[in-house]
This record gives structure tokens, sequence and C-alpha cells, in this order.
């Protein structure tokens, strides 16, 4: 158990320019490099553009040399994990699975709209209700998991989020939603931590209701944590049990984004007409009379999370309004809205944080970049002529972007 937790602890301050996972290197949006591109178009200052075999949601994944990306391949029914070279944008290989038994989604979400993760060994993808894969950086199946179905009316879109040698999955949203940990040598369930449904909640056929949240891990106090955001709640839960160490109330029962941390406070966000709140961390048991710091009742629709600098939270909600909030109090410090001359200003688009600066895409297929400060400026609008959803991914100086119709490598 020791050797887990040491491992846990130097898996959170083990930095490099690689992208290990839809968040990044620090699993909150937050990037170290300098110097990233500023401006750019689908044809200026990119150094090469892949075509994609089809849509998706996915955030490419980057180590190495290597770049990474799920997608769905309907007409076939596989889902299939990409590999490109990272100097030229060449396919090197695909591996994946075949899955022909039915499964919901919305429109707007293709299957395979979880992001990979990687420890520099291996890659590690989640395919819904085809299960959890992990493979070697030549493609080879190592192993396979297979969790059960992962029914919702509007998808699934999780990503497996690896620390030392665990593996952490929300296997949701579902009727059987739950929060799982695997050794990530052998794809073995250490333990599952199931989020029932609450009676009251009425989720009905409309779907109203699941948590699309990747849990947070964090070491706050000495104390090896994964923050966590669920319908209603966020909490903070032992790595190497499953238990919970406190839980506060204040969320609506949907959950799209991920948590927050910084300086001592969990930030969660929901939904469709969502609330948030922050948490001050410690306590036990249910701690929303004691530690919750503020909470608002009613925010905008919110699909991407946002990222935290110098004591302010931003984020670019659904309806294309950025926003920057202030992290101990929850007064808005400003909003604005950022639209391009791409044909919807909608964003389902995390935050990526460098240098004190934002950038973000928009579906229209417009990247912004502003900077995180509590006066606003928009630095540059970069229209790139095709939807995105995804986010950003950043290594070595570069950006990686994956649209609808192509992966695009922006950069020198």
């Amino acid at each position: 158990m020791k050797a887990i937790m040491l491992a846990f602890f130097l898996a959170l301050t083990a930095h490099a320019a690689n992208w290990p996972s839809w968040r990044g290197p620090h699993n909150d949006g937050t990037c170290d490099e300098t110097g990233l591109p500023m401006k750019w178009s689908a044809t200026e200052n990119i150094a090469w553009k892949t075509a994609l075999p089809g849509p998706g949601n996915s955030t490419p994944v980057v180590w190495g040399d290597k770049v990474f990306v799920t997608q769905s391949l309907e007409a076939e029914s596989k889902r299939v994990l990409l590999c490109f070279d990272k100097k030229t944008g060449v396919k090197l290989w695909e591996a994946g699975t075949t899955w022909t038994k039915p499964e919901t989604t919305h429109k707007t979400n293709p299957f395979c709209s979880g992001s990979p993760a990687t420890d520099g060994e291996r890659m590690i993808v989640t395919f819904g209700s085809a299960g959890v894969f992990c493979y070697d950086f030549a493609g080879k199946e190592l192993w396979q998991r297979d969790l059960g179905p992962q029914l919702h009316i509007w998808g699934p879109g999780t990503s497996p989020v690896i620390v030392g040698d665990m593996v952490f999955l929300n296997h949701g949203p579902s009727v059987t939603a739950r929060l799982v940990a695997l050794d990530k040598k052998t794809g073995a369930i250490l333990w599952e931590k199931a989020e029932p449904i609450r009676p009251d909640s009425k989720p009905g056929k409309s779907g109203f209701y699941g948590s699309w949240s990747d849990p947070l891990p964090r070491d706050i106090d000495g104390q090896r944590q994964l923050l966590m955001s669920w319908p209603f709640r966020v909490c903070s839960i032992d790595p190497t049990t499953g238990k919970e160490h406190w839980t506060s109330e204040g969320l609506s029962p949907l959950v799209y984004t991920s948590p927050l941390y910084s300086d001592g406070i969990v930030i969660g966000m929901g939904g469709y007409s969502g609330m948030a709140l922050a948490v001050k961390v410690g306590g036990k048991g249910d701690v929303t009379d004691t530690h919750r710091l503020w909470h608002h009742p009613k925010s905008p629709q919110r699909i991407a999370s946002g990222a935290i600098h110098e004591g302010h939270i931003y984020i670019l909600n659904d309806p294309g309004i950025a926003q920057c909030i202030e992290l101990k109090t929850g007064r808005e410090v400003w909003n604005e809205r950022l639209k391009g001359p791409g044909p919807t200003g909608q964003n389902w688009s995390s935050i990526v944080i460098s240098e004190g600066k934002c950038y973000a895409v928009n579906q229209g297929g417009d990247a912004f970049v502003f900077k995180a400060s509590p006066k606003f400026e928009l630095l540059a609008t970069n229209p790139m002529g095709e939807k995105v959803i995804g986010s950003i991914a950043v290594s070595d100086g570069q950006l990686f972007i994956r649209g609808h119709q192509h992966l695009f490598c922006v950069g020198r």
C-alpha cells in the first residue's frame, strides 16, 4: 500500500512536454509550456493537417513522437484508437474492437467521444459499452475489461485517468453508473463505487440526469484524494479504497464538467441550467453547511470544463459566453460573448491556460485566445473552417486540434 501511495504522489508531480490525457499533464487544463502559437487558420501556421475517417468529439493525446485519437467507424461497426506520427501527421496504425449491439447516443455525440490516456508505455481507452482497452505503443492489445453496458440517451463521453499504477474511470452515465479503479498493467478491478440514481430525481425518458465528469486526482494536506462531481453533489474519495472523505450538496442532476481545485477549494459546475459551488476541503461526511463557500443556484449551460489561474476561474460556456469568476467568492468579474466568422458560437471545448492566456475552440471552428485576467482582453480569433468539439492538446510548443474532418498540428 505504501508503494502504491508513493507512486500516486510521484505521478501527480511528474510533468513533461507531453499531453497524456484530455486535461493535460495536471488533469486540469493548465499548461507549463510557453511560447504557444497565437495566430493561425485552416491553412496558415499549420505544420500539418490530416484527414480523419469521420467526426468525433474526443481530444488528442500526445506522447513523444506520437499523437493518439479515438474514432468511431460507424459503417464498419468499429471503435478504434488511431496513432499518428507527430512530425508529419502520417497515420501509423489503428487498433480497436467491433461492436454491433444497440447503444444510444445523441446525434451531436458520436461514439468514442472519450479521450485516451497514457503513461508513456501503454494507451488506455474506453469504448463505452464495448469495454476498456489497453494497447502498447505499437498498437498491440495488452488487456481489455468488460464493465457492462453504458447506456444513456445522450451517450458516453468520460475518459480514463491514470495515476501511478491505477486507472480511474467514471463508467457512466447509466443506470449502473459507477467510479471504477483498475490495475493499469492487468485491467483487474481494484474497487468500484456505485452512484445510484436518487429516487426523487425523476430522470424519465428525457435523460436529464447523469455525470460525464472525470475524477481529479490531488494530494491535499498529505492525503491522496479523488475529487468527483456527481449529480447533485461534489465529493472526495480515497483512491485506494473508494471510500468517501466528504461530500457537499449543491449541483444539478446533470453534470458535464470535471471538478477544479486550487488553494484548498474544490469547484463543481452543473450542466443544463446548472448549479455551481465551491467547497473548502476538509471535514468528514456531509460538509454542505460547514465547508461550502458559495453556491450559484442557476448558471449558464456548461458542457466544457474551465481552468483556474491566479485566483480566478475561466470558462467558455455552451452559449459561447466566456466568464471570469473569483475563486474564493464566486463573484462574476466579467462575461463576454466570443463569436468569430464560423456558423455558430456554441462551445463544448474546455479551456487550456498557458502563460496567462486562455485557449479554446468553439463548434463553429473559431479558436480564441484571450487573457486569463480580471480585465478581459481578446488576443486572437483564428477561424479553422470546420466543426470542433474536443479541446486543444499542447506539446513541444504546438497545438493539436481534432476537428470533425481533420486532425490539425498548429505551430512551427
